[in-house]
């Protein structure tokens, strides 16, 4: 099966195509194979599959809205932040590093879903020991920045063996904004039959808006769109369009055939708790309008 490459964050020459765990010969993550492949407990397994309906209970109502804190920021200080202003927000779901000691300092700041960020698979145990109701394989934004990309094989790995450690759990994954539209469609498709959960969207970090204000806002956003549009017609699973949204055009996704967004630097990069709180409440307000607007519009087509 072939795959294409295309929208690169940086120049072709720059990026490795390798083992996701490795940069440039280095491991980005200490000993990913090195502790034996442990099974969640009975407790544990038992909780997923209970609460996995819920979690997914917004993305079915087409308004799930998941701030993300970024998946190799450890700053216990800025996760708080952003976690509250989830909270108070009107978020759905947020999602953090993949570390349990963030999951319990998250848990005892919202009652929200927490969703755990890696692309280390023996890694989303622990943390889901720790609380967490979600994975999700993605976030890719920061390894980008090292020249590093995941392949679809990779991904499909990654996915395989995550639902080999924990079958119940709700499962996301990223599909890469540097494989053509085609591929990404085709990858999605895959990654349904594995068993994932919720297909992600991506794309601000290849957009460069040419025009200030609400048009570079839309240009910004134009990639993942397109994303999520092509996919949710060609899987049935929830897609969760994410990557260089705002309130302007988080509605946009909506009626693009997304069941939510997932809203990372606009949130996290601002430096003051009321902002952030604020920035969340304008996304959210925005979201919960055009799910209404569309639910009222697919209701009068099955009225008619």
């Amino acid at each position: 099966m072939n795959f294409s490459s295309v929208c690169m964050p940086l120049s072709h020459s720059s990026h490795t195509l390798l083992n996701p765990f490795l940069g440039n010969g280095n491991l980005l993550f200490p000993k990913p194979y090195a502790t034996p492949k442990r099974r969640p407990s009975l407790t544990t397994r038992a909780l997923l599959s209970t609460t996995k309906e819920v979690v997914l209970k917004d993305f079915h109502e087409r308004r799930a809205l998941k701030i993300i804190s970024g998946l190799q920021n450890f700053d216990r200080d800025n996760v708080a932040s952003v976690v509250t202003a989830a909270d108070k927000g009107g978020a759905t779901h947020v999602d953090i590093a993949c570390d349990p000691e963030l999951v319990k300092l998250a848990i005892s700041l919202t009652s929200l879903p927490v969703c755990v960020s890696s692309v280390e698979p023996s890694a989303f145990l622990a943390a889901v020991e720790a609380g967490a109701l979600m994975a999700e394989i993605g976030n890719y934004d920061s390894f980008y920045e090292s020249g590093i990309l995941f392949s679809p094989e990779q991904i499909l790995s990654l996915t395989k063996e995550t639902r080999s450690i924990l079958p119940s759990l709700t499962l996301s994954v990223t599909v890469p904004h540097t494989l053509s539209l085609p591929d990404q469609v085709k990858l999605a498709e895959l990654l349904e039959r594995e068993g994932a959960d919720i297909i992600q969207t991506e794309g601000g970090k290849c957009s460069t808006p040419s025009k200030p204000g609400v048009l570079g806002l839309i240009e910004k956003a134009t990639p993942t769109l397109a994303a999520a549009y092509s996919i949710s017609r060609a899987v049935k699973l929830p897609v969760l369009c994410s990557s260089g949204l705002s309130a302007v055009t988080a509605p946009m996704a909506i009626t693009a055939g997304a069941s939510g967004v997932g809203v990372g630097s606009a949130i996290n990069k601002l430096n003051d708790a009321i902002a952030m709180v604020a920035e969340v409440r304008n996304i959210a307000e925005s979201l919960s309008t055009a799910a209404d607007r569309k639910a009222r519009y697919e209701e009068k087509i099955l009225k008619n």
